[in-house]
């Protein structure tokens, strides 16, 4: 009783954003092992979509967020709030990412899907942005970036101790190899931003994203970057495989993150929404911990 009230009242006084402690790779693989899964819930929340009882509420998104966190936790080890579903609703979308963020365990992993990226002086305020709370109220520990910029439009993100930056790698959106996969000097060009991008930081601050689609590429990726952590978006609604995505992307620390948005916190449109997202998420869980026995190692 006693840890819940201290619970809430660090909720109300903003102190779970405030003194969020920051995820390294170990307590990662940690939570990981404890919960044999390493889901990621997306929290692609979009208003047109949250179920009709919802929409009374004083805060929609945030009661939904809510509802699917408490749901979800048991069997997932990170959330990742898609930053595009929340700007589009303004001020008050930035609101409920706020107490979105601030109501996420600890325990858990937060990545602000927000593919930023620009030149230095911006890309730092774009830190601060998701890295900062005595500046936005955001304490994030990863956030999504796009590295074509070059180097000085990553590091701004990396100079927030303890901090994460994830790299867009390989994605399975169709257009993804308009540019991904065009042929270097020296081999692909995702092949070459994974290879550069290792003299900014190491595998204790950098992951990758790559899709779910791209599964058979995954074999070639962990031999250019064997101990990161790879963001793998594209399981469930998007038709990823993720018998595929463990046996050829695992490695010794698990090194996956799989996310599932949409087939999760949309299982349902019902007063039943939460009940379903939490089926969805156990089914998957369950499905993961066989693989972690199996390929992590």
């Amino acid at each position: 009783m006693c840890a819940q009230i201290y619970e809430s009242i660090c909720r109300r006084c903003n102190f779970g954003t405030l003194f969020r402690n920051n995820m390294t790779y170990e307590a990662l693989f940690d939570q990981i092992s404890q919960k044999k899964s390493y889901l990621c819930v997306g929290l692609d929340t979009d208003i047109r979509k949250i179920p009709a009882h919802l929409q009374k509420e004083s805060d929609p998104v945030f009661e939904f967020n809510k509802q699917i966190i408490d749901a979800t936790a048991d069997y997932c080890v990170s959330y990742k709030p898609n930053i595009a579903f929340y700007e589009a609703l303004g001020a008050k979308g930035w609101e409920s990412l706020q107490k979105t963020v601030e109501y996420i365990p600890k325990s858990h992993f937060t990545i602000a899907d927000a593919k930023r990226g620009d030149i230095g002086n911006t890309s730092g305020l774009y830190a601060r942005t998701f890295f900062d709370p005595s500046s936005s109220g955001l304490n994030f520990d990863s956030v999504t970036v796009a590295p074509y910029m070059g180097s000085d439009s990553v590091t701004p993100f990396l100079d927030f101790e303890g901090k994460w930056v994830i790299l867009l790698a390989l994605t399975s959106n169709a257009g993804g190899s308009d540019f991904q996969r065009l042929e270097t000097d020296e081999g692909l060009l995702y092949e070459q931003v994974l290879k550069t991008s290792q003299t900014w930081a190491g595998h204790d601050r950098m992951m990758y994203v790559v899709g779910a689609t791209q599964a058979h590429d995954l074999a070639n990726i962990r031999t250019i970057v064997p101990e990161h952590f790879l963001l793998v978006p594209g399981v469930g609604a998007q038709g990823g495989n993720l018998e595929e995505v463990s046996r050829y992307g695992m490695n010794k620390s698990c090194g996956l993150l799989v996310n599932a948005s949409r087939s999760i916190i949309y299982a349902s449109s019902g007063l039943d929404f939460a009940q379903k997202a939490k089926e969805e998420a156990q089914t998957l869980q369950k499905e993961m911990a066989i693989y972690l026995d199996e390929y992590c190692q």
